[in-house]
């Protein structure tokens, strides 16, 4: 089995989180109650449970951004990447940080966008040309 991170975190809205994670970022759907769903988010684990989401803040400066913290992530292929990019673009998704290059020509150069869940949670999507730039320095 590949490793892969399990994380869980508040929704107020279980159908709109489906509609979201599931309906138009694509991740299988997996366990469910009537309080919490699971869902592969890109390989990884993530368990929304109805209750407040986390208080956030753009409090995390990025080169020249101020991102929200805490957030969630993901790092994909720039293939994947690019795809996703331009699906949530023509969904008319509110980006707070578009989808746009960081870092250029610099180690570590990636592809990045910044939005919320229904529910306000802040997801952060990479993406990487080649995968030995994620830890670049």
């Amino acid at each position: 089995m590949q490793p892969c991170f399990h994380l869980a975190y508040h929704v107020t809205d279980l159908d709109a989180a489906r509609a979201f994670y599931g309906g138009l970022l694509g991740c299988a759907e997996g366990r469910s109650t009537g309080t919490w769903v699971d869902f592969n988010f890109f390989g990884h684990q993530i368990s929304l449970h109805l209750g407040t989401p986390f208080r956030t803040g753009n409090t995390g400066k990025v080169g020249d951004h101020m991102v929200p913290m805490p957030h969630l992530g993901v790092v994909l292929d720039m293939a994947a990447w690019k795809a996703l990019a331009t699906k949530l673009t023509e969904a008319g998704l509110t980006f707070i940080i578009a989808p746009t290059i960081r870092f250029e020509g610099e180690p570590g150069e990636q592809s990045t966008m910044f939005f919320t869940d229904p529910c306000g949670n802040p997801i952060e999507i990479k993406g990487f040309a080649d995968e030995s730039g994620v830890f670049a320095s």
